[in-house]
């Protein structure tokens, strides 16, 4: 994958090198902040809008690189806010400034690719919440002839 983003960068004139290295390294890197430029990461952590934003957005995070004092200070409020609608608005207003100042850049998204057939009476697909392919094949069931 981080193969085809070089290759697409070069394409549009941006010049990119690209480093493998072991997982290990990778995180130890990126949260010592040596990558200069460009890294490209994807998380697959757990957690709610906070909790990311926490950890790539707001100042102090993990892998923060550099923050914003209006976000930083949006996201003091929303964890000391006790009114769920008032803290789920203060995170959606979070999330509007990160896009409106193009903090990340989706350069890659993950299709899941899935099809269903005439002769299929019951798919599998969203029988188990939030899986993104087709639940256990056992439990797809076909049309009666």
């Amino acid at each position: 994958m981080q193969e085809a983003i070089a290759n697409y960068l070069q394409q549009i004139g941006i010049r990119s090198k690209l480093r493998p290295l072991e997982r290990a390294a990778h995180w130890a890197s990126y949260g010592d902040k040596k990558y200069k430029n460009l890294a490209y990461t994807a998380s697959g952590a757990f957690g709610n809008a906070a909790t990311r934003l926490e950890t790539f957005v707001v100042a102090g995070g993990t892998y923060v690189y550099g923050s914003y004092p209006d976000i930083d200070s949006l996201f003091k409020d929303q964890a000391a806010e006790l009114d769920r609608k008032k803290r789920e608005a203060l995170l959606h207003k979070i999330q509007q400034l990160v896009y409106d100042k193009t903090m990340v850049i989706p350069v890659w998204e993950l299709a899941f690719i899935n099809g269903q057939g005439p002769r299929v009476q019951e798919s599998g697909l969203g029988l188990i919440p939030g899986h993104a392919y087709s639940a256990p094949y056992e439990d797809v069931k076909l049309k009666a002839k």
